[in-house]
């Protein structure tokens, strides 16, 4: 077992049964002239979770950690896609219109897929997910099942809307989730810190909230006494 220093206090996991579940590092939400900076939004609010992202990847992937990763999009006949969904936004610049890098938020897409930087590696599971939340009309429930997962540690964007549905859903299926404050992010920095305070609050009501720092010390084995 190790223990994380946490908000609102100690997360315990067993790394065998922890998986990093890496949320929607997609090019249309976090490139510069993707659809997300179309919209208006900074994407640099979004990018700096890039390189703690990157480095929490590579003390996962060394130590042989579960690696999930998910993209936000639709089937291109929108046919996942329901009114409430779609209809919203200018027509132009609602998901299936042509954009940036490609009809936006389609699969298959060049804006719909994983950045570069954060790109999946080996065999590291890739779902795609027609919702905001990671299990919704996914088999991510089926996957987490399967390979004994019971505690998530959770990055991406944006930090209130598809992190924070996902760790809701978690939260109501038993797993302990563990949210990295430094790799997830948000257009909008005060829904950033609400978001943050809002998983911890109460006790941990939804989950724990920590540094990317203090996650990956606590994966680093003891030093052995003599």
């Amino acid at each position: 077992m190790a223990t994380v220093d946490a908000l609102p206090g100690p997360f315990t996991f067993d790394p065998a049964s922890t998986a990093l579940l890496v949320i929607d590092m997609q090019r249309d939400f976090m490139e510069p002239g993707g659809f997300g900076e179309t919209l208006g939004n900074d994407v640099a609010q979004l990018r700096r979770v890039i390189e703690p992202t990157a480095a929490l990847l590579a003390a996962c992937r060394a130590l042989g950690l579960t690696v999930i990763h998910t993209r936000e999009g639709h089937l291109p006949d929108l046919s996942d896609c329901p009114p409430a969904k779609l209809n919203r936004g200018e027509p132009s610049m609602r998901i299936g219109a042509p954009g940036p890098m490609g009809r936006i938020l389609i699969r298959g897409e060049h804006g719909h897929d994983i950045i570069d930087e954060l790109a999946p590696a080996g065999d590291e599971l890739v779902i795609d997910k027609p919702g905001k939340g990671a299990f919704y009309n996914t088999s991510l429930g089926d996957v987490l099942v399967a390979r004994g997962i019971r505690s998530l540690v959770v990055t991406g964007v944006t930090t209130e809307v598809c992190v924070h549905t996902t760790v809701r859903e978690a939260n109501d299926r038993g797993y302990e989730c563990l949210v990295l404050s430094d790799c997830v992010g948000s257009y909008f920095p005060e829904f950033q810190e609400a978001g943050l305070r809002m998983i911890a609050a109460q006790g941990g009501i939804f989950g724990w909230v920590a540094p990317s720092s203090s996650f990956i010390a606590a994966l680093q084995p003891s030093p052995q006494r003599t």
